[in-house]
């Protein structure tokens, strides 16, 4: 009964890129958001910030999932 303590590359490699795009996530929808509530009186202002919003509650999910990806590779949790 030998522990295998090895990290596994391949999806450590998948939380990283997860993360990766999380944090581009971060950067555009408060972006968005701000471009948003500046420019109210225009006619694309409510799709505007629900799209804003959508990209804001994803990369908050994927924040989560690719920490959980993460954590999973390193104590070898397979599902």
């Amino acid at each position: 009964m030998e522990e295998n303590n090895r990290t596994d590359k391949e999806v450590l490699a998948k939380g990283i890129k997860q993360m990766i795009i999380c944090l581009l996530l971060m950067f555009a929808g408060p972006t968005l958001l701000h471009i948003s509530f500046s420019n109210d009186d225009k006619p694309l202002f409510i799709p505007l910030l629900i799209l804003s919003l959508i990209i804001c509650l994803l990369a908050i999910g994927l924040l989560f999932v690719g920490i959980n990806t993460i954590v999973n590779s390193m104590f070898n949790k397979n599902k």
